[in-house]
């Protein structure tokens, strides 16, 4: 754990706001899971990859919030991973308060509006849920396996 009355090994908010606009990841994930009561689970998270040589930054960025996981993601990479609404909803207040500042932003907003209808329970009726994947088809590129998934849940309603 990084000592409060260690400012040199301290992450400055500022630096973490902009690695996080060149680094950091908000993805919802939509897996079809016929054992769910809709047959699909949301799995929003947050994720910050590195090459394993800096899973020491990875930690620190750990030990700065104070939650998350820091595992490895693939091949020589490694990540810093915060799931659960609990913790997702202290990152959003964190970055409300401290705004990123590049194109991730609308990427954060609509990530921040997913996690909001989650807190609400809307992922757990057909409406919310096909609202949710159609938000999360809007996210970073705009990846259209979401949509895929949304026609999929349209075909079940």
């Amino acid at each position: 754990m990084i000592g409060a009355d260690n400012q040199q090994e301290r992450l400055n908010i500022n630096w973490l706001v902009g690695f996080t606009d060149g680094e950091g990841c908000f993805h919802v994930a939509l897996n079809k899971m016929p054992g769910m009561s809709l047959g699909w689970q949301v799995l929003p998270e947050f994720r910050i990859v590195q090459h394993e040589r800096d899973e020491k930054l990875l930690y620190k960025i750990k030990d700065f919030f104070n939650y998350g996981d820091v595992r490895k993601n693939h091949g020589d990479r490694k990540d810093f991973r915060v799931r659960g609404l609990e913790n997702l909803n202290k990152l959003i207040r964190f970055f409300k308060k401290y705004p990123l500042q590049t194109s991730k932003r609308k990427s954060f907003e609509i990530f921040s509006e997913i996690i909001e209808l989650m807190n609400r329970k809307q992922h757990l009726n057909k409406e919310g849920l096909k609202k949710i994947a159609n938000l999360a088809s809007k996210m970073n590129r705009k990846v259209k396996r979401y949509l895929e998934s949304s026609e999929t849940i349209r075909q079940n309603s």
